[in-house]
């Protein structure tokens, strides 16, 4: 008898697997057979986490604060955030109750679509993107609308074709500032007429911030919550992953008006109770020793230098264009004049020279010819990887 029990569940059925994650395993697997791997895969910073963050949680764990918290997290924690949105924006999101540490940003925008997000619900998504906005709408029934940013205008945002793509079904507009994986940072002027397109329409605007802190050249990130008016139409999602390189901690929040959180702490208490709470606690701690912010202030006056490097060094490819990142650690190539697309660049490259680059295709309609390089590891690794790759693209 034929049953459903080893079936995929319809819902998943509509998303693809990361590409992202399967080439770092890829990669994972060559290592262990070669030893001149050089990978540009991963949105993950080289260093190591702020040694008073690491101390004050090993002194946590070593304290026993290894039971539950409150599934809206360690009140020493979400105080701190409070402190500094409202210092960073000017709104202010109460500790007690409009604040709620996830599993990291990831869920942090699981809980957030899953909790609003109704089948027939159109979401606005500003391409190329980071491949989770897209693939969790889909999860949720809803249809994911590619607004597409344009190479030539260096990705800046397109308000009137937000216009011309909101429907009546239109719900939501995800914004990533600065961007994943173009490295934008938006313009103040553009980011208030999506806000005042926001409340015409009466839309949510998503807005990831976490990579807020790492921009370069006199850039600022302007936060949604800045904005007149907006608090009770955003949900802001951000998390100490990149700025704090914490990425296996696994530490993001919520803030958002107390009106969307009764819904959002429903979804987050079913799905994962609570963050570790040793972890919040170690970093509430470690974030108030001075040191913590000389690190991470360190860590982006080194990727400035490696984003200077690498621009330089793909300049000298006579076969390959860029769009200048203004924030992230992230560079999109265009490919097209070697006569591959960024996929069969990607796989020959790795193959060849073994160096590995992101294929965009899945990033958005009109990236078939687009790569993604991620500069967050070290300079070495950096001007090698892009020594072969001047080889390699001629």
């Amino acid at each position: 008898m034929t049953g459903r029990i080893c079936q995929e569940a319809e819902r998943l059925r509509l998303a693809a697997p990361s590409p992202i994650r399967d080439l770092m395993d890829e990669v994972s697997n060559m290592k262990k057979w070669y030893d001149d791997i050089v990978s540009f895969c991963a949105g993950e910073p080289d260093f190591p986490t702020p040694e008073p963050i690491k101390r004050e949680t090993i002194r946590a764990l070593e304290s026993n604060d290894t039971h539950y918290a409150s599934s809206y997290g360690v009140p020493a924690l979400l105080k701190i955030i409070s402190e500094r949105i409202e210092r960073k924006t000017g709104c202010r999101y109460d500790s007690a109750g409009e604040i709620m540490i996830t599993c990291g940003a990831a869920e942090a925008i699981n809980n957030v679509l899953f909790s609003f997000l109704d089948t027939g619900d159109e979401v606005l998504i500003f391409t190329p993107a980071f491949i989770t906005y897209k693939n969790l709408v889909l999860m949720c029934g809803a249809k994911a609308v590619e607004v597409p940013l344009k190479w030539n205008d260096n990705y800046m945002l397109d308000i009137e074709m937000v216009k011309k793509l909101t429907t009546e079904r239109t719900r939501a507009i995800i914004l990533n500032n600065p961007c994943n994986p173009t490295g934008a940072v938006f313009e103040e002027s553009d980011l208030r007429k999506l806000c005042d397109w926001a409340k015409e329409k009466n839309l949510i605007i998503i807005s990831d911030e976490i990579y807020a802190d790492i921009v370069y050249d006199g850039k600022k990130a302007y936060s949604i919550a800045a904005f007149p008016d907006m608090k009770d139409r955003l949900i802001l999602i951000n998390g100490f992953s990149k700025t704090y390189a914490m990425t296996g901690w696994r530490i993001g929040y919520v803030a958002a008006d107390r009106k969307f959180m009764d819904s959002l702490l429903k979804f987050h208490t079913y799905c994962t109770t609570c963050a570790p709470t040793f972890l919040q606690s170690g970093l509430a701690a470690g974030l108030a020793d001075e040191e913590t912010q000389k690190a991470v202030d360190r860590m982006i006056e080194t990727f400035a230098r490696r984003r200077k490097m690498a621009l330089r060094m793909l300049s000298e490819c006579r076969n390959l264009r860029y769009s200048v990142p203004y924030g992230a650690f992230y560079i999109l190539v265009d490919v097209s004049e070697t006569g591959m697309n960024g996929k069969e660049f990607s796989e020959n490259l790795l193959k060849e020279k073994h160096v590995a680059v992101v294929p965009a295709s899945a990033m958005g309609a009109g990236c078939e010819s687009i790569i993604r390089i991620s500069y967050a590891c070290s300079s070495e690794m950096i001007k090698e990887g892009l020594s072969r790759i001047q080889i390699f693209q001629k």
